[in-house]
């Protein structure tokens, strides 16, 4: 995803005018496209009337529920009291005309808002290419990916696949960051298409080999399956994985060591894991002190949604990060 910081007006223009490139290069109609630029026109403008500034990260999307351009506005601002409030045409607080929120709603598939007084606000924006008849359901994965600052290349890749009695995802974390970093990443994710259903330890392996002439990564690999009510988890290097569940977060363990270098040991751990439950997994980009118990009611939001959160207040600034957020069955 891009990152844009919202700080002066003039930023408003530069997110309006990123976004609406990104949309025509996603293929979206010229009324698509017009779309995308209220939409980030909006959001850019009440980071700077109500917050003082903030962040929007802009990216396409493509899972269960179609494709499209996706939009996250970030800030540490004094948050909503009401949000639905917020939502309705004609409230304000600024002493505008109230529009924004509700123009967002109006251009957006979806739009999920999350905001605690004192604490800021994540507003989620989703606009489809081709958009269906009806509302599809919550989709069931979110990510956020962004580069190391002044790079144009992320040096993490994911992916996540999903199957009938459940998913398998995958975060990597190639050495550094840049081209070199991604090519390792790419390398791991063709590992991980080719070899989806193995158990995670084995794809590990398969990727050590497959990264020999790389850089190397770091990797954490999740599979469930619904039917044995268990997150079977291999990991190498610093990828974080984690499950949430019922008001408490788990941590994962991964071995220490590089994939395609040195790694000694490659084994999968179990996890009970009934449903509900959220998995996390990211790579070093993100600081481990984060937990989801200090964000009451996150974990019900869209996943995208929760990872803009976790990114927005554990992103370590020199390094490229990945997010990935699961929901164990879809909604």
């Amino acid at each position: 995803m891009d990152s844009i910081p919202i700080a002066d007006p003039s930023q408003t223009g530069d997110a309006r005018r990123n976004a609406m490139a990104l949309a025509k290069r996603l293929g979206f109609s010229e009324t698509g496209i017009g779309q995308v630029g209220i939409v980030a026109t909006e959001l850019a403008g009440n980071l700077l009337k109500h917050a003082g500034g903030g962040e929007l990260l802009i990216g396409g999307y493509e899972d269960e529920t179609g494709s499209g351009f996706e939009c996250l506005a970030l800030d540490n601002g004094p948050g909503m009291a009401n949000v639905a409030a917020c939502l309705e045409d004609g409230y304000s607080t600024y002493g505008t005309s109230g529009n924004g929120l509700g123009a967002v709603r109006r251009q957006s598939l979806v739009l999920d808002i999350f905001s605690q007084p004192g604490r800021g606000t994540a507003i989620l924006s989703r606009i489809a290419i081709n958009p269906p008849r009806q509302t599809p359901p919550m989709s069931r994965c979110g990510v956020v990916s962004a580069p190391y600052p002044g790079e144009t290349v992320c040096g993490d890749g994911f992916r996540f696949i999903e199957a009938e009695d459940g998913f398998s995802a995958m975060v990597v974390d190639g050495l550094g960051h840049g081209v070199y970093a991604a090519e390792a990443s790419n390398a791991a994710v063709m590992t991980f298409n080719r070899l989806v259903g193995k158990p995670p330890e084995q794809i590990a392996e398969a990727m050590h080999a497959d990264l020999r002439k790389t850089r190397g990564a770091a990797v954490g690999i999740m599979c469930y399956r619904k039917q044995d009510g268990l997150v079977r988890f291999a990991g190498v290097g610093n990828v974080a994985g984690a499950i949430f569940r019922r008001g408490e977060t788990r941590r994962m363990v991964s071995h220490n060591g590089t994939v395609g270098h040195v790694a000694r040991k490659f084994q999968t751990f179990d996890y009970p894991a009934v449903a509900p439950f959220v998995a996390v997994l990211a790579s070093d980009g993100l600081s481990t002190s984060w937990n989801l118990e200090s964000y009451p009611g996150l974990q019900t939001r869209h996943p995208a949604l929760i990872a803009g959160v976790l990114y927005r207040d554990f992103r370590r600034k020199q390094d490229d990060v990945t997010i990935m957020v699961v929901r164990s069955e879809p909604e």
